[in-house]
């Protein structure tokens, strides 16, 4: 870094799940605080919770998480959240395609956020306005998806490393609680060199 160059904030967000049990079961852990979910990204629905997380891009290393929380695994990502994002302040939040709010990204911009997300195809459009967009569209979302490569390797590492996602043999509120926060604190911990 350069003198003068002045060190961008950027937090990188996304969601994981915590399974309890299959969707084909009925989940009968933690009911106070689980539901059936489907996760995107893993094309899975199961039984269960999510969590959310925003962490501090850093450079050449993982993310800084900043920013927890725990919802149902049905509770959509936006939801989660919003009123979090209109009240934090970073120079940019890089977050996935749940997070794709005109609102959101409006109120943002009103406190000097910036919010990026990849870009959805525009519905009901003629095919030639939909060509026409379609290369800035794909560089874009390639930018974005760069950009957010480090929350998944933050993921994956939580996930080797504690197996936070397989909470199968969890049979208590309490336990699905030690379960999520235990693993999450063990892993900051490593993180910071305890």
């Amino acid at each position: 870094m350069s003198m003068g160059e002045d060190k961008l904030k950027v937090l990188l967000g996304d969601s994981f799940p915590v399974i309890t049990c299959s969707h084909k079961r009925q989940g009968k852990v933690a009911t106070a605080f689980t539901d059936k979910g489907f996760c995107a990204t893993k094309k899975l629905h199961y039984y269960g919770v999510k969590v959310h997380l925003l962490a501090l891009k850093r450079q050449a290393t993982i993310p800084l998480p900043q920013y927890v929380e725990v919802t149902p695994a049905s509770v959509h990502d936006l939801t989660a959240l919003k009123e979090v994002l209109e009240e934090i302040t970073a120079d940019a939040f890089v977050l996935d395609k749940a997070y794709a709010d005109t609102e959101l990204s409006k109120q943002m911009f009103k406190n000097n956020n910036l919010l990026l997300t990849p870009l959805k195809d525009k519905k009901g459009w003629e095919a030639i306005f939909k060509q026409s967009e379609q290369a800035f569209n794909d560089l874009f979302n390639k930018a974005v998806a760069t950009l957010r490569q480090p929350i998944e390797s933050l993921f994956n590492w939580i996930n080797e490393l504690t197996h936070i996602q397989n909470a199968s043999k969890v049979r208590s509120s309490n336990g699905l609680i030690l379960h999520l926060y235990g693993k999450l604190a063990a892993a900051v911990m490593i993180m910071a060199g305890f």
